[in-house]
């Protein structure tokens, strides 16, 4: 997605894998198992930082910790579902990935000595589809009398929410494609789609079930009490299941780092290879 500084042949690389962040030690942990699977290149660091509510394990820590390893090449890989976060915008700005945020924000930039390439969010990769698909495969019955709706926070802010629909857009066809649904749709949280998409679907095609398709990184607040509640008064199939914990993010991860090391050295990209063999 981006990168600031020069290449150097020497490069020593880390990883830092961003995150939203909770006070539920249980969705720390889903993030710290899948970073802790990664299969990493020989001597490559990797650590699991947070954007806020995990004291010790912040994004300035994660840095730090690189940089005392003696990491001069950062690979940051952003864990959140959408480009169009707006959590993206502020953290390429305090990275030094951009000069200014689209948005107003109280982050202010890292105290960053080593070069940093930043890669880009989940978005509609065909590997979170597969994740998805394998969630909720369990609620279908008979495809071709449902419907897929993927449901994503979303955002209100102009641009942002044209990413976050673009991204569950091309994700909502993938699920199509793989579960051999009759239709694919998606809705935002914010701002509130979830009323206007159902009555829309039991108006058009009332004999069809509707097979509702979370995109959050763990369960929690909005998988358990925001959607449900969103869905009040429609008949739909839903089990509430998250990305995570799946080994897939981990993969997603490591495909992330290994691009990202290919183009800046051949070589290392093919250390990479074989250790993955």
């Amino acid at each position: 997605m981006g990168r600031t500084g020069g290449e150097n042949k020497m490069s020593v690389y880390g990883v830092l894998v961003i995150s939203h962040g909770s006070r539920d030690e249980g969705w720390v942990q889903l993030v710290d198992d899948a970073v802790s699977a990664v299969r990493m290149p020989m001597n490559v660091p990797i650590y699991a930082s947070y954007l806020e509510l995990v004291e010790g394990r912040l994004i300035q820590d994660g840095i730090n910790s690189l940089e005392a390893q003696g990491v001069t090449d950062i690979i940051v890989i952003p864990l959140f579902v959408s480009s169009g976060s707006t959590h993206i915008d502020e953290i390429s700005y305090a990275l030094g990935v951009i000069e200014q945020p689209l948005l107003e924000t109280d982050m202010e930039p890292f105290d960053i000595q080593a070069r940093i390439h930043f890669t880009s969010p989940i978005d509609d990769d065909p590997v979170i589809a597969e994740i998805i698909y394998a969630k909720i495969k369990e609620l279908s019955e008979s495809p071709s009398q449902e419907i897929v709706l993927l449901i994503g926070h979303g955002s209100k802010e102009k641009g942002f929410h044209l990413k976050w629909r673009q991204g569950l857009e091309l994700l909502a066809e993938r699920l199509k494609a793989l579960g051999g649904y009759d239709e694919a749709d998606v809705a935002m949280l914010l701002p509130d789609q979830v009323k206007r998409k159902m009555t829309w679907w039991a108006q058009k095609k009332p004999d069809h079930a509707v097979v509702v398709a979370p995109l959050f990184l763990s369960e929690g607040y909005f998988t358990t009490q925001v959607i449900p509640s969103r869905m009040e008064g429609f008949e739909y199939r839903y089990n509430g299941r998250a990305l995570l914990p799946s080994p897939l993010i981990s993969k997603w991860i490591e495909k992330q780092i290994a691009s990202e090391i290919a183009e800046g050295e051949t070589g290392d990209e093919t250390q990479w290879s074989k250790e993955q063999d």
